[in-house]
């Protein structure tokens, strides 16, 4: 018997919509320091895009690394969203009063937090964590959000990014049964971890030029920090959202629901 779907979930998956189409990074960091992010851009180093890519690959791979699925694996359990923004806030002040040389030692930290943060919330809306899907799904929260450079027109909003990251996703899952989320020669695993990286790389971007910016210092770094964080956190409540009720009522009614739903804000 097919279920019905409900009001209440119309409205669960109209708050996941609002969260996960809402502006990104940029838009969140330059209402705060009142200054475009283009300013910082020009302040950035010359070899800052050749090493972007390097630099947000290891940060993702560091961060599933990392014991961040070492949380009890309870399905519905509450997210305690609080102290992974202090986590980050901290990891984010020592990263603007070092300026934009310690990108490179902090964000592998300040990703690590805000992945456990991402599990912690996939958790909470039903999902269990020590499953491979689950755990390919908490890093693909990274890809959100934000566009890649390759993008075209067609390629913005959250279904286009997960349609973008299916074959990888189907990929690296098949790859990983039976196997730790990190083995040793997974050129299947690094290619997804690549795609992530290259929308994650956008945002990184956008936060080191609002942190290059003068003044900002080590009080504004732990501020953009907390944006950044929340912005993930954002991202992975509608994203596990949108994820459990495909659990409940199946992928094609939900997005069909989805794409009909008003985009807010």
């Amino acid at each position: 018997m097919e279920l019905k779907f409900t009001d209440q979930d119309k409205k669960e998956l109209q708050v996941a919509k609002n969260l996960l189409e809402n502006p990104g990074v940029a838009a969140k960091v330059t209402n705060f320091i009142g200054t475009p992010i283009e300013k910082g851009l020009g302040l950035l180093p010359d070899s800052w895009n050749k090493n972007i890519g390097e630099i947000t690959k290891t940060a993702l791979l560091k961060a599933s690394e990392a014991a961040v699925f070492t949380m009890k694996d309870i399905p519905g359990e509450e997210s305690s969203n609080i102290w992974h923004k202090l986590g980050v806030a901290v990891s984010g002040g020592v990263g603007g009063f070092f300026g934009i040389a310690a990108i490179s030692i902090e964000l592998p930290i300040s990703t690590s937090i805000m992945l456990r943060s991402i599990a912690d919330i996939a958790r909470s809306e039903g999902e269990s964590i020590s499953a491979i899907e689950t755990k390919l799904a908490c890093l693909e929260v990274f890809a959100l959000g934000g566009n890649s450079e390759s993008d075209d027109g067609t390629e913005s909003g959250y279904y286009a990014v997960r349609a973008v990251l299916a074959r990888s996703v189907a990929e690296a899952s098949e790859f990983l049964v039976g196997k730790t989320i990190t083995d040793e020669g997974a050129p299947i695993l690094i290619r997804f971890i690549a795609k992530v990286a290259e929308r994650f790389g956008i945002q990184v971007t956008e936060k080191a030029a609002a942190q290059a910016i003068p003044a900002i210092g080590a009080a504004g770094g732990a501020i953009i920090n907390t944006i950044f964080i929340d912005h993930f956190q954002d991202m992975a409540r509608g994203h596990f959202i949108v994820r459990k009720l495909e659990r409940k009522y199946g992928k094609e009614l939900i997005k069909s629901i989805y794409l009909d739903l008003p985009k807010l804000g």
